[in-house]
């Protein structure tokens, strides 16, 4: 062999060392090119949605029928025994993690969707879990999570796993190109990949933000009255009628704000939406997730209503409510109970974004489960106790 083919042999070598070493080696790769997906296991909860997992074209796609629940708190995910094609020796060097990879592409966006792994030993299965914001329906998105402090050893059952949830009361996809699970080394690894979203959100305070924006307008609107204009709605105590706005069955609270001296800004990290309480309704119950409020995103509709106007029906615009309203909520949140205190909500950076760059046009309060939630008007009082939005922002480089 000539001595310019064995160098090229070496730097080829090389660059491959190179790769396995930066990147990982896939140990675990279904480019959903095989004949069957037996091995896939997939299942719903907490509702009535159903699913199925089919390949077709060089990909599978997760299938979700959700249109006979009624609560939309369900989940649905596809999951894969991993455990026999890793090498667990190696997560024993804390230099050591798994990473779940996909390429994706959604139905409806924007959503979320999270990559989760775990093992028999698993008693958090909030650990080990993250959630992407996917923000069309046009594009394949690659999406990954690295572990932090994975607890696998050899003899363990791995499991990784893709879900969806709390997507709507429709019918939607998740198509899947590939799904790989791997080891990296941390201290040379890629960064991960999508738009990161923390689950469970991180709490957060007022003090930590740089940025504190009251809310501009907030209304109200019925789904049982909609065409009732709510901006006389009060509550009467022993001081007079105090402008408040309610979240109850049927009634919703709408929220804007002016974020003009923001746009061009990049958001940096997810922010907080502050509420005060002025009086809170419910029932003790094990219903699960029962007798919270779930903040959507406004994506359609009327951008520019005001209070002294707005109803359910101006806002929609002859668009249907799922289509206004985004289905699958920012957050489920409980109120605080005691007159005055403050709620306080974790707000994803994505979606701060999209309000920062006018694709998202505000967000609405809705009930979840049987609650009566009165929240402090902006009319009160010069607004000293309305809704406000903490975020930090950048420029964009």
């Amino acid at each position: 062999m000539k001595s310019g083919t064995i160098i090229r042999y070496c730097l080829i070598g090389s660059l491959i060392c190179s790769l396995f070493f930066h990147i990982g080696i896939a140990q675990f790769h279904d480019e959903f090119d095989q004949p069957t997906i037996d091995e896939w296991r997939f299942f719903t909860g907490d509702g009535n949605a159903t699913i199925d997992f089919v390949q077709s074209n060089g990909y599978a796609t997760i299938i979700v029928d959700a249109t006979r629940d009624k609560r939309n708190i369900w989940w649905a995910l596809i999951q894969r025994t991993v455990s026999d094609d890793l090498d667990l020796n190696i997560l024993q060097n804390p230099d050591h993690e798994l990473r779940i990879e996909a390429l994706i592409r959604v139905s409806h966006a924007p959503r979320r969707v999270n990559l989760h792994a775990h093992t028999q030993k698993t008693t958090d299965f909030h650990t080990h879990l993250m959630e992407f914001d996917i923000p069309d329906t046009v594009h394949w998105h690659t999406i990954s999570m690295t572990t932090e402090n994975f607890d696998a050893e050899t003899g363990d059952i791995v499991n990784a796993q893709l879900a969806l949830m709390d997507w709507g009361l429709g019918k939607y996809s998740v198509d899947v190109d590939y799904f790989k699970v791997y080891v990296v080394d941390v201290n040379n690894a890629e960064p991960d990949k999508g738009e990161q979203v923390l689950y469970p959100p991180p709490r957060l305070s007022p003090e930590m933000f740089t940025n504190k924006v009251p809310v501009s307008q907030n209304g109200m609107i019925d789904l049982a009255y909609p065409d009732v204009n709510y901006k006389d709605w009060y509550a009467a105590d022993m001081s007079g009628k105090i402008p408040v706005l309610t979240v109850s069955e049927t009634q919703f609270v709408i929220l804007r704000w002016d974020l003009e001296s923001f746009k061009g800004k990049s958001v940096s990290g997810p922010g907080l939406l502050e509420l005060t309480t002025h009086s809170l309704q419910r029932a003790e119950t094990d219903i699960h997730e029962f007798g919270k409020i779930r903040v959507v995103e406004i994506l359609e509709g009327d951008s520019a209503w005001e209070r002294d106007s707005i109803t359910l029906n101006s806002l929609l615009q002859d668009q249907p409510i799922d289509r206004v309203f985004n289905t699958q909520m920012v957050v489920d949140a409980e109120v605080s109970e005691t007159p005055a205190s403050t709620t306080r909500i974790t707000i994803p950076r994505p979606v701060l974004q999209r309000m920062v760059d006018g694709k998202t046009k505000g967000l609405a309060i809705r009930p979840l489960g049987a609650i009566n939630a009165v929240f402090y008007a902006k009319e009160h009082i010069n607004g000293n106790k309305c809704a406000v939005l903490y975020l930090h922002t950048k420029d964009i480089n």
